[in-house]
């Protein structure tokens, strides 16, 4: 079995904004064969989608930017170019929300399953589909909502 590597936290940031960075790292970790395996069947769909939505471009073109070897502000600037460069109020928007998603919401049941499937049910602390990763992931410490 090959060894396997966890994408960036969803809360890094590059022009201010949560998760892209966490989906060009999904897209380059799955290239080299390092992302785990349960992580594929999300690959382009959920949150990844809605940051090319938020953008305005395909999620396979974004991909192929990524894959040729672009940076992440390659890959960002591309999408402002060829999609949209949202406003500093919608990245705020879209922060808070992509922050909150799974707090007290339609997707707050899915957060439980996946925490208890996770072995993580007893963890009050987690109330987001981001402490989810983080905690899950071993990343830094959960931020607060």
């Amino acid at each position: 079995m090959s060894a396997t590597q966890f994408p960036c936290s969803p809360y890094d940031q590059i022009e201010g904004m949560y998760y892209f960075q966490r989906m060009c790292d999904k897209i380059r970790l799955h290239q080299n064969g390092l992302l785990p395996s349960d992580y594929h069947a999300n690959m382009g769909i959920a949150m990844d989608l809605w940051c090319c939505e938020l953008l305005e471009v395909e999620y396979t073109e974004l991909a192929q930017q990524v894959k040729s070897g672009s940076s992440d502000q390659e890959v960002i600037e591309w999408a402002w170019k060829e999609g949209n460069q949202p406003s500093e109020t919608t990245v705020k928007w879209w922060n808070s929300y992509m922050r909150n998603f799974g707090f007290q919401d339609d997707f707050s049941a899915l957060l439980g399953e996946r925490k208890a499937e996770s072995g993580l049910a007893e963890r009050s602390d987690i109330m987001t589909f981001f402490q989810f990763m983080v905690a899950e992931e071993g990343h830094e410490a959960l931020p607060a909502l």
